[in-house]
């Protein structure tokens, strides 16, 4: 999957749709905290990152064609906003959506009930919203890996790294980065890679030195079948 092409959303942002209208939210009570709300676009944006380092998601689609899902006693047509092609489920339907947002969503209920909604021809719906884009730590993992992207790694470290992980199987972090002898931060030139799709790192837990790194497949085919 291209990472830079995940992360391109500006043709994401302009679909129709109620749900993308902004809302205004009620005004909270006197002496409750004042939440700022996470624009779509910013979770836009997360999803987008959390997709480009997540090994399970092989492809991803964005506006795929209106699918039927069942509302009740009634049968809907609906545009999601993503369709993800992943190791364990072949298409996987996403909206994301503002929490300002949610109560015009029409599968809100289903969403806060946590039941499964299954389209007519077999494939899973989910609403992805501020508060399952932004659990921690999944969340400031994806920050920390991402705000790597520009690290730059040599030819001789890149080489190395990946090198090290086809002999290890799976390598710690920290031993990992002590394979970049060319780069400022060894660890950032690690994460770097995982940015690239080439290394594959467990986003549901914080950085450590422990943390487990390995070879992703190659997103293209290898003319030397390593």
């Amino acid at each position: 999957m291209s990472t830079p092409a995940l992360l391109d959303s500006s043709a994401l942002l302009e679909r129709p749709g109620q749900r993308r209208s902004a809302v205004r939210s009620p005004s909270p009570r006197r002496g409750a905290p004042l939440v700022a709300a996470v624009p779509r676009q910013a979770l836009i944006a997360d999803f987008l990152a959390i997709a480009a380092l997540d090994p399970g998601v092989e492809r991803l689609k964005a506006a795929p064609a209106p699918i039927r899902l069942p509302l009740g006693d009634a049968v809907i047509e609906h545009a999601a906003d993503f369709e993800q092609v992943r190791t364990d489920e072949p298409g996987l339907l996403v909206d994301v959506v503002a929490e300002a947002d949610l109560s015009r969503h029409p599968f809100r209920t289903a969403y806060v009930a946590g039941e499964p909604v299954v389209a007519e021809d077999g494939r899973r719906f989910i609403i992805e919203s501020a508060a399952s884009l932004r659990a921690e730590p999944r969340i400031s993992t994806v920050r920390l890996i991402m705000a790597c992207r520009r690290a730059y790694v040599s030819a001789g470290d890149r080489v190395r790294i990946l090198h090290h992980l086809d002999e290890c199987g799976t390598g710690r972090l920290v031993d990992c980065a002590g394979m970049a002898i060319n780069a400022q931060d060894g660890v950032a030139a690690v994460l770097a890679l995982a940015v690239e799709g080439l290394v594959a790192v467990d986003i549901g837990r914080p950085i450590l030195p422990e943390t487990a790194v390995r070879r992703r497949p190659l997103p293209y085919p290898d003319p030397f079948g390593f």
